[in-house]
């Protein structure tokens, strides 16, 4: 594509969350700081949320990665499960056998047996779900059950969950407000301001092995932010449209134009919708306006 015309060695604004790009804005960074610590406490139920589009995978991703030697790590990427495939899930994550039929009975049994397992060589077992706001309530309930597995000192398993705002409304349901008061460590995912949308397109062109002179000047950057909120996927789709842009007409840098087109083809950005919104209100006062005149003309010509 552009790689060989901007002398980068791979696509700098992919949509995938590659923890080699991680950025360490301070709301991510905030974020893995107060997760490691609550980990190493060795409280319940951890709680981090986030608009869609925040950096959630990337910070559990993150967080998979740099989790302290003495875990062991069960990772839930797609939680929309029954509580039967909840518990299974768990099961294989944390290598525990169970028969064909197994019932919650004999789930609590193996998978508290391998928990004391772990818990005696002096190490704990940290589950992460991601996109948490997915699990059905019944399964947050049979989640909730699989915590109560606990030593006389310490919790036998920790969960971290990963989730948009909607999940901050399926805890606050009066069915689910045991797990609530569980969670003792939260953290909610703040969106990027103008200045860091700059250093976060110079940091992923600088990764993906550009360098030279910034292609996005700060002046597109501003533009970037308008268009995002400063949502890092929505500067990502932008950025490399904008890029694709400027490659076609033999560019090597980003200008106002090639951004303000690559907004008009992402619905996702905040600009364009603003500007249809900002369109319709023209129209619709003009048209008051016409009415106005009309009846006014009618008024006095008769």
């Amino acid at each position: 594509m552009y790689l060989y015309h901007y002398g980068i060695k791979e696509l700098p604004f992919t949509l995938t969350p590659n923890t080699s790009y991680f950025f360490g804005l301070p709301s991510h960074k905030e974020a893995i700081d107060v997760l490691l610590t609550a980990i190493k406490t060795g409280e319940g139920f951890i709680k981090v949320t986030g608009e869609v589009g925040t950096g959630k995978t990337l910070i559990c991703r993150k967080l998979l990665n740099e989790l302290p030697e003495p875990f062991v790590a069960a990772y839930i990427p797609n939680p929309y499960l029954t509580p039967s495939e909840l518990r299974r899930s768990v099961a294989a994550e944390l290598n525990v056998t169970l028969s064909s039929n197994a019932d919650q009975q004999e789930f609590t049994q193996r998978l508290q047996q391998r928990l004391i397992e772990v818990n005696q060589q002096n190490r704990g077992v940290v589950l992460i779900i991601d996109e948490a706001q997915a699990l059905p309530i019944e399964s947050i309930e049979a989640l909730r059950l699989i915590t109560n597995l606990e030593t006389e000192s310490r919790k036998l398993l920790q969960v971290v969950l990963f989730g948009q705002p909607e999940l901050d409304d399926k805890l606050a349901l009066p069915e689910l407000r045991q797990l609530k008061q569980r969670v003792t460590f939260s953290y909610a995912l703040k969106l990027m301001n103008a200045d860091q949308v700059f250093q976060y397109v110079r940091h992923r062109m600088s990764v993906a092995g550009y360098r030279g002179d910034d292609i996005f000047s700060s002046r597109a950057c501003k533009l970037l932010f308008k268009a995002s909120k400063g949502t890092p996927r929505i500067v990502n789709v932008l950025c490399h449209k904008a890029l694709m842009l400027a490659y076609g007409e033999g560019k090597q840098q980003v200008e106002i134009k090639h951004i303000k087109l690559a907004i008009n083809d992402t619905e996702a950005a905040y600009t364009s919708r603003f500007s249809v919104v900002k369109l319709l209100l023209g129209l619709t006062t003009t048209v008051v306006v016409l009415a106005a005149a009309y009846w006014a003309y009618q008024r006095f010509a008769l």
